[in-house]
């Protein structure tokens, strides 16, 4: 029935998003992508080849994955055939490959889109491997998670990775224009409200549209939004961060990165964009806590005590009181002297220690519960640090097999520099008492 409605052209009268309505019929229309759809860019170097091969569109919701895989299919004169991984299984793949394959031997081939393609298991991404490989298709994968972590190897080394970017303001802009031209509406926004808007899109050219739309439906007749009634009327759009996905590790990273090199005001809009995401608190604060012993040490000893303190901290008062314990612990983080020598030291010691195995440690530091134990030499020879000068003997700790080691390196930063003064002064009270352990 909906097909002879279509055949009639009744479907053009019906209501259209603004999103769809505004569907670029050509790639020079796509707006935001101009390093693949531009002269000289990837899709426009593709398309002149006529050899377009498999293809995974990795990029952010709303950059025009969806439509560019379309207009390939147009382009290259294929059969167009969409599925969702979200609603298909092999069953429906299965008939989707018979029906290339009967196209195929018609002389016509065959673009499989293929959304949310990461959501299918290993299992049935494999599937797509022999008709991938043959021919039978030539697939465009769409996705918004890192194809490296999500699509199998065998399915990446038969398809090339294109990567769409989040449209930039400018780009916002150019479809805000032409949403205006095509409806013969100019939006009823003043100049502060129009850049707030293109911001609430946060590179969604898709949400754009949408918020555009929300925009005329909200305003009265003859009425100008200014940017407060704007944000009042239009609910600001949640940011797109998945907290169990790439968005989340990469803010995680982004703060510790900023943290370690000393950027206060960089590390606290980092910590605001997860804390503004709904990021688990206690999962920063723990973040915080490894921050202060990787990446300060010793420097500043005090760093480990005031992470442990801002979770405390959050833990009792919750949220929204709490994050500003967070807050004060990164920034503290962020000023504080570095070091990561302990953190060195510890991979070190670890190593040596799985190298070189059981190792016993020498006879004279070793306690003598028993005779025969006393027979053998265990403890013979021992000297009590807090009887010697200095409470310092000097003595040899080490396997025997093993020899002295030295895997902390103190930095001349923060207190650190204390610690390095009070190794040197035992180094050369070892070597002058002549147990140097050499």
């Amino acid at each position: 029935m909906s097909d002879l409605f279509a055949s009639a052209g009744l479907d053009r009268d019906a209501p259209r998003p603004l999103a769809d309505l505004l569907r670029p019929t050509a790639l020079a229309e796509v707006v935001g992508q101009e390093h693949l759809t531009g002269e000289g860019g990837a899709l426009t170097r593709l398309i002149r080849g006529r050899n377009l091969g498999s293809l995974i569109l990795w990029g952010p919701p709303g950059t025009g994955k969806t439509t560019v895989a379309r207009l390939l299919a147009g382009e290259t004169d294929l059969h167009f055939e969409q599925i969702s991984a979200i609603f298909s299984g092999v069953a429906e793949l299965r008939k989707v490959f018979e029906a290339a394959r009967a196209r195929r031997a018609a002389g016509r081939g065959t673009l499989l889109f293929v959304d949310e393609i990461h959501r299918f298991n290993r299992a049935q991404l494999d599937a797509f491997l022999p008709v991938v490989e043959d021919g039978t298709v030539t697939l465009v994968g769409a996705t918004t998670e890192n194809p490296s972590f999500e699509l199998n190897a065998a399915l990446l080394s038969r398809a090339r990775v294109l990567v769409f970017r989040a449209l930039d303001e400018a780009a916002i802009a150019k479809l805000l224009d032409r949403a205006e031209a095509v409806t013969g509406r100019t939006l009823p926004l003043d100049a502060e409200a129009r850049s707030v808007l293109v911001r609430m899109a946060d590179g969604d050219g898709r949400a754009a549209l949408t918020l555009a739309e929300e925009v005329w439906r909200s305003a009265g007749p003859g009425e100008t939004l200014d940017a407060a009634l704007l944000q009042e009327l239009i609910q600001r759009r949640a940011p797109v961060y998945d907290k169990a996905q790439e968005g989340h590790y990469n803010l995680i990273s982004a703060l510790h990165k900023t943290i370690r090199g000393s950027d206060p005001d960089a590390a606290l809009y980092y910590l605001c964009r997860m804390l503004d995401a709904g990021e688990d608190r206690l999962f920063i604060a723990r973040r915080l806590v490894r921050m202060a012993v990787e990446d300060i040490g010793l420097a500043d000893p005090q760093a480990l005590a005031v992470a442990n303190a801002a979770k405390e901290a959050f833990d009792f008062l919750g949220s929204p009181e709490g994050e500003l314990a967070l807050a004060q612990a990164a920034v503290y983080l962020a000023t504080a002297p570095k070091s990561n020598a302990v953190y060195t030291a510890y991979k070190a010691a670890t190593r040596a220690a799985k190298e070189h195995g059981s190792l016993p440690p020498p006879r004279t530091i070793l306690n003598a519960p028993t005779k025969l134990m006393r027979r053998l030499g265990y403890g013979e020879g021992y000297r009590y640090d807090h009887d010697e000068p200095d409470a310092f003997s000097g003595q040899d700790y080490w396997p025997e097999r093993l020899g002295r080691q030295q895997f902390y390196a103190p930095t001349d930063r923060g207190f650190e520099r204390r610690i390095a003064e009070r190794l040197d002064w035992w180094e050369e009270a070892r070597k002058s008492r002549g147990r140097d352990g050499v």
